[in-house]
């Protein structure tokens, strides 16, 4: 019985420091919620709360006994706040809610890679990492006209190398060497 209540005492405070860093991973802290993310949205001790959510192209979400939420561009941290202020007072006391990324939104690599297209993104995603996922680069390749345009500044084309981070929605181009 005692096991059993020191189990809910650490399931407990374990929920709640999650919720208070939005159950972020390393990096996610700062990522920005875009089309095509799938989220999950968690309240403690109310379980009818918890929501899977797929962003739509118009950027929002449906929360129950909240409505539509736009949420595009929004952090996780700044997502939980007004989940937590729209559910405090005529809902709830004092809710916790955690948010937290369930699927990231497609990167896109295109030109000299065996299988151009969208792939998942995940943290810590290299400009190498994401050819590897394409299959690798063709003979023709060039290893030096790399470029990205970040789904941030869709009128930016940046050049980058293998080590270069890649981001959500980003758009990798590997052009052809002339020899």
């Amino acid at each position: 019985m005692m096991a059993r209540a020191l189990i809910a005492i650490f399931l407990t405070l374990a929920f709640i420091a999650g919720s208070a860093y939005g159950q972020t991973g390393a990096g996610d802290h700062n990522y920005r919620l875009g089309t095509g993310d799938l989220i999950q949205i968690q309240v403690h001790d109310e379980a009818d709360l918890t929501l899977e959510a797929r962003i739509t192209d118009a950027g929002v979400i449906h929360y129950p006994f909240i409505g539509d939420i736009r949420v595009t561009g929004r952090t996780l941290a700044q997502l939980q706040e007004q989940i937590t202020a729209g559910l405090r007072g005529d809902y709830l006391v004092d809710p916790k809610v955690s948010v937290s990324i369930l699927d990231y939104r497609a990167f896109y690599i295109n030109g000299e890679v065996k299988n151009p297209g969208g792939f998942p993104f995940k943290p810590g995603l290299t400009v190498h990492k994401a050819v590897a996922l394409a299959g690798g680069l063709t003979e023709r390749a060039s290893s030096s006209k790399i470029y990205i345009i970040p789904e941030s500044a869709p009128n930016q084309r940046k050049q980058a190398g293998m080590n270069t981070p890649v981001g959500p929605g980003d758009i990798v181009t590997i052009e052809q060497s002339f020899f």
